[in-house]
């Protein structure tokens, strides 16, 4: 059970949460809950995109960032216990849901939603974004809950202390082999290029955890496994994006995906881990990682290489990162490319689809190294000992600084307080449907 639920029948939890509000939102706030509750309670009868449904959504809406702008800082201390208690993102909506029910929707709510076809859909999964964008807005809060997303994964204690014994992990879609100094992680959903979705996210994550917490690893790589695939059986793939099937489908929630993704599994690569769960934001316990990219990095795949120290391609692969033809936001993806190839070549990647040869100038301002396909294994080896050769004290440092320098905290904590609420309506945005169909044919091949 999440911390911080309760496991009174529900008319006694209910009573409990409505005193709850009144003591910690006073209660004007607690009748406008009420009332959005009910909207709720309404939507459940309706079909999405009737004109009352429109007007159900639209009036919640407006209401819930009204009440947010007043209370978002004591909602989110009363659900943490006064910040004493770090939640995920998926785990602090569910726990604001049965504290302040009406102010995102229900666990049973969100459970329904993610069975109904993306044009079935209510919407609101919307209402999820709104509350994490306020909760980002604020220093204090956004700060907090970017540092619990950076914590490790409650499954990764388990994935450790297998390589601890065997060196090696199989988590289904990522696989961990520790060689020597390094931590190898493999993307191994081979059927699909290793799209992603949440469970492979949630893998992904783990196997970063387990890379950063054992002691006797110094630097991570990142590779793709040998697909089976029919276009592509027997070769490498770094990464084909989103799992476009299932996105198309609405089978990508945004929380456990879109923005557990990028305040976790990127946070991670980028920043590392907590150092012993408190302190500054500039004391990290993090390590050096190197992409080695075979074939193409597309979409999201393409944004790991963005926050990596090192990026080997072989000589015939390529990057795009198509956001606009997808018709979601690539997370920070698009100004960190912004950032290393300039702002205008990064538009014309992000909102016309184009390609970035590894080979070409523009290529090689992402990868620093690019070798034929029989030289990556040993390109990967010499790198890895070379980011490690002044010790890990350095290289720690270097890559921090750089950090601080290019991307403060505060600036990303600011774009990822826009990105969730953007990325709720992009996802619930019905042109989505019609986008993926008419552009993306191959979609329905991916899942």
């Amino acid at each position: 059970m999440p911390a911080g639920t309760s496991a009174r029948p529900a008319r006694e939890r209910e009573a409990w949460s409505v005193t709850r509000m009144n003591r910690a939102l006073g209660d004007d706030a607690a009748m406008t809950l009420r009332a959005l509750r009910d909207d709720y309670d309404t939507l459940t009868r309706l079909e999405r995109g009737a004109l009352d449904t429109e007007a159900l959504l639209a009036r919640g809406r407006a209401l819930r960032d009204e009440l947010l702008d007043r209370h978002a800082s004591a909602i989110y201390h009363d659900v943490t216990n006064g910040l004493t208690t770090p939640l995920r993102l998926a785990e602090l909506v569910r726990v604001v849901a049965d504290r302040f029910p009406g102010l995102v929707p229900s666990a049973n709510a969100v459970a329904k939603e993610h069975v109904r076809t993306r044009r079935d859909k209510l919407g609101v999964e919307v209402d999820q974004g709104i509350l994490v964008a306020h909760l980002l807005a604020d220093p204090v809060t956004g700060e907090h809950l970017m540092e619990a997303m950076t914590l490790p994964h409650p499954r990764s204690a388990a994935a450790l202390a297998e390589v601890r014994r065997t060196g090696a992990v199989d988590l289904g879609s990522v696989r961990v082999d520790r060689r020597g100094r390094v931590g190898h992680v493999t993307l191994q959903n081979v059927q699909s290029l290793n799209a992603e979705d949440a469970e492979t996210t949630e893998a992904l994550e783990i196997a970063v955890d387990v890379v950063l917490l054992d002691d006797e690893i110094d630097v991570g790589v990142l590779r793709g496994a040998q697909m089976t695939h029919p276009r592509w059986a027997g070769r490498r793939v770094f990464g084909s994006g989103i799992n476009l099937t299932r996105l198309r489908d609405g089978r990508i929630p945004l929380v456990e995906f879109f923005l557990e993704r990028e305040l976790g599994v990127i946070s991670k690569i980028h920043r590392g881990h907590p150092r012993d769960g408190r302190g500054p934001s500039d004391a990290r316990h993090e390590k050096p990682w190197i992409a080695a990219v075979d074939s193409f990095a597309i979409g999201g795949a393409c944004q790991f290489l963005l926050v990596v120290d090192h990026v080997i391609a072989e000589t015939d692969a390529y990057f795009s990162l198509p956001a606009t033809r997808e018709g979601i936001i690539p997370g920070y993806g698009g100004g960190r490319l912004a950032r290393a190839i300039g702002e205008q070549r990064a538009k014309h990647v992000v909102f016309f689809s184009d390609r970035i040869p590894a080979s070409t100038s523009d290529g090689r301002l992402l990868a620093g190294d690019v070798v034929p396909a029989e030289d990556m294994q040993a390109r990967i080896d010499s790198a890895a000992e070379q980011l490690t050769r002044a010790g890990m004290r350095s290289v720690q440092a270097n890559r921090r600084a750089l950090r601080l320098a290019t991307e403060p905290l505060d600036t990303f904590r600011e774009v990822m307080s826009a990105y969730a609420r953007d990325q709720a309506y992009c996802v619930d945005d019905p042109a989505l449907v019609t986008n993926l169909e008419r552009v993306w044919p191959a979609a329905r091949r991916s899942a």
